[in-house]
């Protein structure tokens, strides 16, 4: 007899905490849909701290008109390099960390779990700023409430500690908070629109007009360039999370509408992106101390423009889009830190990073420049992780999505060999390309006032980092694979394309639960 299908277990409760680290998921378990994977991506953007990414082209100088095609470019730019990333995770069972052994390595790995280290304290900070700064200025205009640093400290603190609470539970509650949380702040959003409609001015100019000084004038293309750049962070920063998500979807469903789900969501981000741009200059008309370079207030200066029935809103709003923000970011890193650190358990290491992050966050709030905190974060995310993301977007071409999920696992088992194993671990093509590639975007980077890389002043100004390290670790990675081919048996059953191979073996998987497998076995 033929076997039989597994048949889906059902959905575990939400107050069951989840089991699974980055091992494979089970085809059984895997009952999520495209749907569930727009809704977390979109629902971890569509948070009060994306309004705070939408202000940035205000704060540059830039004009209402300015700011939104920067923001659009930005927006555009980045759903475009980050779509392909959702796609590892219905193929491998596993979060897009793990995927990257087959280009960079079983140790070469690492890479990205620092990248989402990197970006889950970014964007965890950032929603625990922006969100607590709300309640508690949203506290003061409702209730009198002092807002000292006293009362910044408790609402960070128990906002953090809620964000970590569902990211212990896991995916399932993550997703139930997520189910919440787009519509709701999606509303929230629609009645800040009636809100502030009144005050509105889409001719707001900013600092970049026809009377403004040949110095002001020569920083308009660097302004607005690092203004798309920063945009461009939110969607990226997903790349190294979309897989912890993706993993739960069935591998038979159709590959484009996983992509075309991973790239609505960020499409969607214009909802607070605009609405952090359209307030930002009202702000800046009505009361432009908030939106002094040397200390802007977003935050503030929306409460004060806000008229006072939106005061229970906004609060709303940061308490519900900051949640959604918190977990997307957090739960992914504590994920994989499980398996870079075998000691830990998911939720040990959940806590583990959510412990850093929070210190982090009192460190870049009292006693760091703010803003300029989020601006190098930003920069650093979009420097060091969309090489990363080429090599894995272009290794997957030349797989042809064909992947060993056994010898991806090879790292977390703590064996040894597999396809995947290259020399010691180390896949030296991938970790080449990135980090060249990451460094010269370093290097390039340029936005002005915030971060200045030793090179950034090359092109008269403008940042062209992005263009540049996408295109270098494009081409160094291709030009590394035709030059030294790698092993034939990494590539599936119809070869590689646009690369050369070379017909070695491979060590078989040895270690802790390794079945005996001739190396000769390994060779297609």
């Amino acid at each position: 007899m033929s076997p039989q299908p597994e048949l889906p277990s059902p959905a575990p409760s939400l107050t069951e905490v989840e089991s699974h680290g980055v091992d494979r998921i089970p085809d059984a378990e895997r009952t999520a849909g495209p749907l569930d994977l727009f809704r977390l991506a979109f629902g971890g953007a569509n948070t009060f701290s994306t309004c705070v990414l939408g202000a940035f082209p205000i704060l540059f100088g830039l004009s209402f008109w300015q700011g939104l095609a920067a923001t659009l470019l930005g927006v555009v730019a980045g759903a475009l390099i980050l779509c392909p990333m959702a796609v590892f995770g219905p193929v491998n069972g596993t979060n897009n960390a793990v995927s990257s052994s087959a280009h960079l390595g079983v140790h070469g790995r690492v890479v990205g779990s620092f990248l989402s280290l990197l970006t889950a304290v970014a964007f965890f900070s950032i929603s625990v700023w922006s969100s607590g700064d709300a309640l508690v200025g949203g506290a003061h205009r409702l209730f009198g409430l002092d807002r000292g640093n006293l009362s910044y400290v408790v609402a960070y603190a128990l906002f953090a500690g809620l964000v970590l609470a569902v990211c212990v539970y896991g995916f399932r509650f993550m997703l139930f908070v997520n189910k919440i949380a787009v519509p709701s702040a999606s509303l929230l959003f629609l009645i800040g629109a009636v809100a502030f409609a009144g005050d509105f001015d889409p001719s707001y100019a900013g600092v970049f007009t026809d009377s403004a000084d040949a110095a002001t004038q020569s920083l308009f293309w660097p302004s607005f360039i690092g203004a798309a750049l920063i945009v461009l962070s939110n969607p990226v920063s997903f790349g190294a999370f979309l897989g912890d998500w993706s993993r739960y979807i069935p591998a038979s469903t159709p590959r484009r509408r996983v992509v075309g789900a991973a790239f609505l969501s960020q499409i969607a981000t214009l909802l607070p992106f605009v609405f952090g741009l359209a307030t930002a200059s009202i702000i800046a008309t009505k009361v432009p101390e908030y939106v002094d370079p040397a200390a802007p207030d977003f935050v503030g200066g929306l409460l004060a423009i806000s008229p006072g029935w939106y005061f229970l809103p906004v609060c709303l709003l940061a308490l519900i889009g900051g949640m959604a923000t918190g977990t997307t970011a957090l739960y992914g890193t504590g994920l994989d830190f499980s398996s870079v650190f075998p000691r830990l358990s998911r939720v040990q290491a959940t806590l583990l990073v959510g412990a850093l992050s929070i210190a982090c966050i009192f460190v870049g709030r009292f006693a760091l420049d703010l803003v300029q905190s989020i601006s190098t974060f930003a920069t650093m995310i979009i420097t060091c992780t969309t090489p990363w993301m080429v090599v894995m977007m272009l290794g997957y071409w030349t797989r042809r999505g064909w992947y060993d999920p056994e010898a991806l696992q090879v790292f977390n088992r703590r064996q040894r060999g597999g396809r995947y194993w290259f020399a010691h671990g180390w896949n030296w093509r991938g970790m080449t390309a990135w980090w060249v590639a990451a460094v010269i975007g370093v290097l390039f980077t340029n936005i002005p006032g915030q971060f200045v890389g030793p090179l950034g002043d090359l092109a008269g100004g403008v940042d062209i980092s992005l263009p540049l390290s996408l295109a270098v670790a494009a081409v160094l990675f291709l030009a590394l694979l035709r030059l030294f081919p790698e092993p034939r048996a990494v590539y599936g059953p119809e070869g590689a394309w646009l690369a050369r191979t070379a017909e070695v073996p491979v060590p078989p998987i040895s270690g802790p639960g390794a079945l005996s497998v001739p190396s000769a076995t390994l060779r297609a």
